[in-house]
């Protein structure tokens, strides 16, 4: 295999800089606040530099969220998946919680270009992705329905209900109120992550609630 230039592995280096540098001044400053020649600056190079990987601040944003969904198809893809069908729900929960602030600021930024009709080429690449993700979702969970692991339901149900869960999560430890009385944030997200898992699972009925039931609509002698 032929090796990649040299000019071309600093050109990606540099790229990949730049957009880590971008979400770190996204998440401490707002993306707002953060201009290209800040982005710059802290990378310590030109501002006409930016502009040879990017054209906008918008193209940025892009880009972090194809590399955030990108992630997740690769997570969706991976051998442990396969092998153990019932570890995806925790994967999928400690994705999406394990950074609660950069889920929040792709979530802002998406309905941004989306508005505002930014980089629509690259908006469209990423809902293309979104929608492989959600296919792989729902051939996933149509397995686990089949083997009676989890309700009996169209599939989009059991995904959609993960995201509002993973949703009301973020807005919970963003909130001025809230974000006090959640004393110990790992622990909730975690004792959320476990209801989570557990979200959709099949109903096992109890023999004994059964029996007890049963005796109930029995007349009475």
């Amino acid at each position: 295999m032929q090796k990649e230039p040299r000019k071309i592995r600093e050109f990606r280096r540099r790229e990949q800089e730049i957009l880590d540098i971008a979400l770190k001044l996204f998440l401490e400053q707002g993306e707002d606040s953060v201009t290209v020649e800040m982005i710059a600056d802290a990378v310590g190079i030109g501002k006409g530099t930016i502009y040879k990987h990017f054209k906008s601040k918008a193209e940025i944003y892009l880009r972090l969220m194809l590399d955030y969904e990108s992630d997740l198809s690769e997570l969706l893809q991976s051998s442990d998946v396969d092998r153990d069908k019932e570890a995806l729900s925790r994967a999928y929960f400690e994705f999406r919680m394990r950074d609660p602030q950069r889920y929040r600021l792709f979530d802002r930024l998406e309905e941004k270009v989306v508005k505002g009709n930014q980089v629509p080429d690259l908006v469209e690449h990423l809902h293309k992705m979104r929608a492989s993700n959600f296919e792989r979702l729902t051939q996933l969970i149509k397995g686990r329905i089949g083997e009676g692991k989890l309700e009996d339901v169209p599939p989009y149900f059991h995904y959609c209900a993960a995201w509002a869960l993973v949703h009301g999560a973020v807005a919970l430890y963003h909130s001025p109120f809230w974000s006090n009385v959640l004393e110990d944030q790992e622990g909730f997200f975690q004792f959320l992550m476990d209801i989570g898992v557990r979200m959709g699972n099949k109903r096992k009925r109890d023999p004994e609630a059964l029996v007890a039931d049963s005796s109930v609509d029995q007349p009475s002698s």
